[in-house]
């Protein structure tokens, strides 16, 4: 599948590639694992020359410099920024000691999109994510704000990141119950060593037909390939970053590198293939540091997991979920009324409910 192989972003009419390219190591803020404009550069002009159409950035993502970065990229290449959709968050306050100068409220989301739009150089976002839940902000005036800024014209779709799946509900029911542009996709962290997501999220953005857009889906980097056991990382500035791997993650990692080695192929691709292929919309977010990660990413398009590996790989990843999801878990093989199987299964688990049982 190569990247023109664009893929709709939840229910909305907008196409993007199975692969959006994240901009967050683009910039080399003090205290950050990023990279230099001239290598950031390269990094979008390959993503882009081989068909791909869907940046993802923040404003915060090198204190702005990565808005920055693309930016001055499309001003000195005319035409490209048309053809790709171009997404950035907002939520982090970027001037610290305002109480203003952050978070979801109406007039802190109007500042921080007009920053957005000026580091940018553009007139408008083709996708607009909250980058975190604001707890002192009613979600009613998040998405009035944000339908009005639609309405305007200098945003086109929406969505939530990192935002619990009841706020998230909450907001949708707003929208569509209210005529304001509801959400279209869901960034969430997703990946062989990060389930959880699958509790609560996941099946909201199913029934809503929002796309997911996974966040680090190499966890990471644990899942590049790099990691092995007993052996230090070549990566040294990522390692003493993000620290190294626990034994439960070892696990899961040399899974991944098993079927990697079956198909000839690397410990990435296998793991953004899998996600590939979940069952639902998702559309992962692939970082890159140097040009060559880039390229080892990208092979996740060109991997086919048979079903026998997508089952290895699903058992010894298998998430511990929250109350109540344990509960729902093959439901539809335990649930019974009055002796009468649900969708034509049988349960060995709970006995018919007798009318005696029933309690008002």
């Amino acid at each position: 599948m190569p990247l023109d192989h664009y893929v709709t972003l939840g229910r909305s009419g907008l196409r993007v590639s199975p692969f959006a390219l994240g901009a967050m190591t683009f910039g080399e803020d003090p205290g950050s694992a990023g990279t230099s404009v001239e290598e950031s550069e390269k990094i979008l002009a390959s993503y882009l020359d081989r068909g791909g159409n869907f940046i993802d950035t923040a404003n915060f993502y090198s204190n702005g410099h990565s808005e920055k970065i693309l930016g001055d990229y499309f001003a000195a290449h005319p035409g490209r920024r048309d053809r790709v959709v171009l997404a950035s968050k907002f939520f982090m306050n970027m001037h610290p000691g305002d109480p203003n100068g952050g978070g979801a409220g109406r007039s802190s989301i109007i500042a921080q999109l007009h920053e957005t739009l000026r580091r940018l150089q553009t007139d408008h976002l083709d996708l607009y994510w909250l980058h975190n839940w604001d707890r002192n902000t009613p979600i009613e005036e998040t998405m009035r704000a944000l339908d009005d800024l639609v309405r305007a014209g200098t945003i086109r779709y929406l969505g939530f990141s990192n935002t619990p799946a009841w706020v998230t509900a909450q907001a949708q029911t707003s929208a569509v119950l209210r005529g304001w542009t509801p959400l279209v996709a869901l960034q969430v962290e997703y990946s062989l060593l990060a389930r959880t997501v699958e509790g609560e999220v996941a099946p909201l953005a199913r029934d809503q037909s929002m796309t997911l857009v996974p966040w680090s889906p190499l966890k990471n980097g644990f899942l590049s390939g790099k990691y092995r056991r007993g052996s230090q990382v070549a990566d040294s500035a990522r390692a003493a970053y993000v620290g190294g791997p626990s034994e439960a993650e070892f696990v899961v990692i040399d899974a991944v590198a098993e079927v990697a080695a079956e198909l000839g192929t690397t410990s990435a691709a296998v793991s953004l293939a899998w996600l590939r292929g979940r069952g639902q919309s998702v559309v992962p977010i692939i970082g890159a540091r140097r040009l060559d990660h880039l390229e080892a990413n990208l092979a996740g398009l060109d991997v086919a997991l048979t079903a026998e590996q997508l089952r290895r790989l699903d058992e010894v990843s298998a998430p511990d979920l929250n109350y109540p999801a344990p509960l729902h878990t093959g439901m539809r093989t335990m649930l019974q009324f009055a002796g009468t199987t649900v969708d034509g299964e049988t349960s060995t688990v709970y006995p018919p409910l007798l009318q005696s049982d029933v309690r008002y």
